[in-house]
């Protein structure tokens, strides 16, 4: 925190709390600082893009949100193209994904004419961006403001469904366990004994059981490990969905395939990683997804797991390379650009292999494009 540029108000809020009630859990801090009614992240900043505090796949090529579409299309075939299909995106951003896989999937004939598109969005800034963005793409647009919806047929018909989430799952809270004493301890959110500022510790009074651990060696002190109980939350959601139809979704963030020990929890303000406890409210939170972890939550409520798959192998699977060079082809001015943008999507070092792709769906929905064996 910058003392010289003062407490922010959620900082103040939460160490009244802290003062009052003690320690909280790092899941609830994190909740706090994304979803404050007050003073949230994303109740109130607009994060994404080049004046954001950082840039999603769809803002840096076009060709991303291209694919998913026809994705998407490819998809509602294998399903028998059904009259009518739930499009969903579990936050949409600014819309750019949405908008890019509307236009490349108008090739498919019926599937836009079978859509009602589905946006998942809690700040109301970025549903009016959405809208705008949107407003040309003549098909049916509703809005959610949470994962919830899904589990509705009243906000979400009995149908068929798609759905798609870039970059959703790494700002679902974690907790956090830190083995210490010879055992496994909550880690907290806390005051420092000396500036009063807030710091983790550990909750030395109480033992912890973690669900599932590493595989490759055993815990040593001060080893942390993460926990999303929003995982499995989501599951759920998901299998409530698909008992209203057939189901399918891809879900794409930066995690790791394999649980591991490590503190992933970070902050990223004006596109640099900062403190997660630098400008409590003002800084985007994040936290690399488990993704073994969130299969198996699929898994146990019941749904098919394809993946995940590094995003380059995915993309590739996809053609995205083919699609780049038709791009570039049609539109010489802009060919450096366009290479440019996929080259991040696919970099080794990068984006291509940070972020693992996941394909969630019904049993009896074949396995997802991309994914196949």
């Amino acid at each position: 925190m910058d003392s010289a540029r003062g407490e922010t108000p959620l900082e103040t809020k939460l160490k009244a709390l802290i003062r009052r009630e003690g320690p909280i859990g790092v899941d609830a801090y994190m909740r706090a600082c994304l979803h404050d009614p007050e003073h949230g992240y994303y109740r109130r900043r607009l994060a994404i893009g080049a004046a954001g505090d950082f840039i999603t796949a769809p803002e840096i090529s076009q060709v991303f949100g291209e694919l998913i579409g026809l994705w998407c299309a490819v998809v509602w075939q294998q399903m028998g193209a059904p009259a009518r299909v739930n499009l969903v995106e579990l936050g949409p951003g600014r819309g750019t994904l949405m908008r890019d896989a509307l236009r490349a999937a108008r090739i498919v004939p019926g599937f836009h004419g079978a859509l009602a598109v589905h946006l998942v969005e809690s700040n109301a800034a970025l549903r009016a961006i959405q809208e705008e963005t949107l407003a040309g793409t003549g098909t049916p647009l509703h809005f959610h403001t949470d994962a919830d919806a899904l589990s509705s047929a009243e906000h979400l018909p009995a149908a068929p469904t798609l759905i798609v989430a870039n970059e959703f799952l790494d700002a679902l809270p974690i907790a956090q366990l830190e083995f210490a004493g010879g055992d496994w301890r909550t880690r907290t959110v806390a005051l420092g004994a000396g500036d009063g500022g807030l710091c983790f510790a550990a909750d030395m009074t109480t033992r912890a059981t973690p669900a599932t651990q590493p595989t490759d060696r055993a815990a040593r002190e001060g080893d942390i490990l993460e926990t999303c109980p929003a995982h499995d939350a989501l599951a759920a959601l998901l299998a409530a969905r698909a008992r209203h139809g057939p189901l399918a979704a891809l879900l794409i963030d930066y995690g790791h395939a394999a649980t591991g020990y490590g503190d992933t929890l970070q902050g990223v303000a004006g596109q640099a990683h900062v403190s997660p406890f630098h400008a409590p409210g003002e800084t985007d939170l994040s936290a690399q997804v488990d993704f073994r972890h969130f299969a198996a939550a699929c898994a146990s409520a019941g749904l098919a797991v394809d993946g995940p798959l590094p995003q380059a192998e995915l993309l590739g699977r996809l053609g995205i390379v083919e699609r780049a060079s038709r791009l570039m082809a049609a539109n010489p001015a802009r060919a450096a650009e366009i290479e440019a943008g996929v080259g991040r999507l696919l970099a080794p070092s990068g984006m291509g292999s940070r972020f693992q792709a996941l394909g969630v769906r019904n049993e009896n929905v074949a396995a997802l494009p991309g994914f196949e064996r």
